[in-house]
């Protein structure tokens, strides 16, 4: 269900950021995982509703969205590198 909202959060980052970037099914379970490390929810006793209460701070959806378009830029600086003219 946590994949589900998380989902829901990276097609909204995903409907806003201003580059293309494709992004697989493991890079979204890599990001999906790296996201809850990031903000200790790891473990957590329900990872689905603490995320969902994140996204609705506006502090905390701010820092969800830096986080993923960060992540997302990084990944698109590695492909532009990988099939790059050499």
């Amino acid at each position: 269900m946590s994949r589900l909202v998380f989902t829901t959060i990276l097609n909204e980052v995903l409907s806003g950021i201003r580059f293309h970037v494709d992004i697989s099914d493991t890079d979204r379970e890599q990001l999906y995982q790296e996201a809850l490390h990031y903000f200790g929810l790891v473990g957590g006793p329900n990872i689905c509703e603490a995320l969902e209460a994140a996204w609705r701070d506006p502090y905390n959806q701010s820092e969800i969205r830096d986080f993923i378009t960060a992540w997302l830029r990084k990944k698109a600086k590695k492909e532009v590198k990988v099939t790059g003219v050499i």
